[in-house]
């Protein structure tokens, strides 16, 4: 598959429709970064009228993952994923347009090579920073994501 915002967007309403009926939305991709939106609305708000944590979990892990995706398709190898561990910091109520962007792709590129050169299995903490329309930061987040190849029978 290549890598468009319009197909990843249909990959969520297929394979994570809980993100893609919040409304998370990539914007843009490439080797070095990953942009996703998601807009603060009724369907996906607290109770205190502003974005449900696990909505912008959602929106920030997607340009993770779809940065790690990207590399491991770039690879050619039969590379697997997992999120190990995650850790959020929110720092203002996201309300409006929150944009999360990811720029680590080049780290993920050499951590992929690492994995496939050594055979063995290489974790990475990837950042997420969510912004809102004013410029401020309102969350950041991190994941730390396993990488390994798959041996071959």
């Amino acid at each position: 598959m290549k890598f468009t915002p319009a197909k990843l967007n249909l990959f969520t309403f297929f394979k994570l429709p809980s993100a893609f009926w919040s409304g998370v939305r990539v914007k843009s991709i490439s080797s070095t970064n990953c942009e996703v939106t998601v807009k603060h609305r009724w369907f996906n708000q607290n109770p205190f009228r502003s974005m449900y944590f696990a909505v912008q979990a959602m929106a920030a892990e997607f340009t993770t993952g779809v940065l790690v995706m990207y590399h491991i398709q770039e690879s050619k190898q039969n590379i697997s994923m997992l999120v190990a561990q995650n850790k959020a910091v929110f720092t203002k109520k996201a309300t409006g347009r929150i944009t999360f962007t990811c720029t680590q792709g080049l780290e993920i590129e050499k951590i992929i090579e690492k994995a496939i050169a050594t055979k063995e299995g290489q974790t990475i903490w990837l950042t997420s920073i969510g912004i809102n329309e004013k410029g401020e930061q309102v969350s950041e987040m991190q994941f730390e994501w396993t990488i390994r190849v798959r041996s071959s029978f």
